[in-house]
């Protein structure tokens, strides 16, 4: 007896096989596009171009300014936004175009994603390509990345009024949404790749496997810190390392009222917690390395998968001491946020693999 059709609700698309691993290689070259997304969006907001396009226009923005009345209609408008007249009062219309061109690139680039997820999706359930169980996953993705495109504006509005600078609360919403949007594709396509889940009769390895998923949590809650860290320009201050200006602890820790603004405003707790979380996964993930080397009939891809996760870590946690040691230099700034979804791109392989 052959196998019951997979269905988008009632509607017969695709033979339960489908086609995985055609379906997971395009959600791999979607997942590099959105790691490509979340580098040049921090690249948009170091270089303080995120507010250089004042309107959102999905269909229409597509295109740049083509002439130079174009360009002195784009520039008009920037010039009446409160950055300008506050921070980048003067500002040349040559000068306007570098900052123009990385945020039109970002939201350029953000287009070309949702091209490249809807089309093959579409082309694939006519196809009846897709695996079953799925295709609301693809769909919730789909709308995933929607609500990301709305969460960009709405994170810009933030920045169009009298403070010319962008909710940090906002700011780290859109990054965890794109960071979120990443592991959801490539956990679908890591289950497309390897469906069989891994059978864990060793007591080390369930608990390596309790150990992995926390792990992916704690970098989560690290991106989570280092928006915030991005959202109040906390990098640019206690410059020092191991220590904060001489302290193991800053006297200015929790000096604003009410107590709870500290972790979101302070930038002395906002830096403080994002070292925090640093220290726990410095000791957490070669942790996990050890209990999957000592575990028994542990899946091979999750110790390799491990060791690699300790080295880029490692590679991250200097890359995060070289960035604050020299006050955020661009280029350092861009690869940190790129190790931190490598990192998390690692242990979210690891978690799968002991699923």
């Amino acid at each position: 007896m052959s196998s019951p059709p997979f269905t988008f609700g009632t509607a017969p698309l695709a033979p339960v096989d489908g086609r995985p691993r055609a379906v997971a290689g395009w959600l791999l070259v979607c997942c590099a596009l959105v790691f490509a997304m979340i580098v040049v969006g921090g690249v948009t907001r170091l270089t303080h171009s995120g507010l250089s396009i004042t309107e959102w226009q999905p269909i229409v923005g597509t295109l740049p300014p083509l002439s130079a009345a174009d360009w002195e209609a784009t520039f008009a408008k920037y010039r009446a936004t409160p950055e300008y007249q506050l921070v980048n009062h003067g500002m040349s219309l040559a000068e306007f175009k570098g900052i123009f061109w990385w945020e039109y690139f970002h939201r350029l680039l953000g287009r070309l994603i949702g091209v490249v997820f809807f089309v093959p999706l579409a082309w694939f359930a006519l196809r009846r390509a897709i695996p079953s169980g799925y295709g609301w996953k693809l769909v919730g993705i789909f709308v995933l990345g929607g609500l990301q495109g709305a969460m960009g504006w709405y994170m810009v509005m933030s920045g169009l009024v009298d403070d010319p600078r962008v909710s940090q609360f906002r700011l780290t919403a859109h990054l965890l949404l794109a960071v979120v949007i990443f592991g959801a594709m490539l956990w679908v396509a890591f289950s497309l790749l390897a469906p069989v889940r891994s059978t864990l009769v060793d007591a080390r390895a369930r608990s390596a496997r309790r150990l992995a998923f926390g792990v992916v949590a704690l970098i989560l809650l690290m991106i989570a810190t280092g928006g915030f860290v991005a959202g109040i320009r906390a990098g640019f201050a206690y410059n020092t390392f191991p220590l904060m200006n001489g302290h193991v602890v800053p006297p200015e820790i929790m000096t604003i009222e009410p107590w709870w603004r500290n972790f979101f405003y302070n930038m002395a707790t906002v830096q403080f917690d994002h070292r925090l979380v640093a220290y726990v996964l410095a000791v957490a993930v070669p942790a996990l390395w050890w209990q999957l080397r000592r575990a028994s009939a542990v899946p091979a891809r999750a110790r390799t998968g491990a060791t690699l996760l300790v080295a880029m870590l490692a590679i991250q946690i200097g890359l995060g001491i070289a960035t604050l040691l020299l006050v955020v230099p661009l280029s350092l700034a861009a690869l940190h946020q790129a190790g931190a979804v490598a990192v998390f791109a690692l242990a979210l392989n690891v978690a799968h693999a002991l699923r």
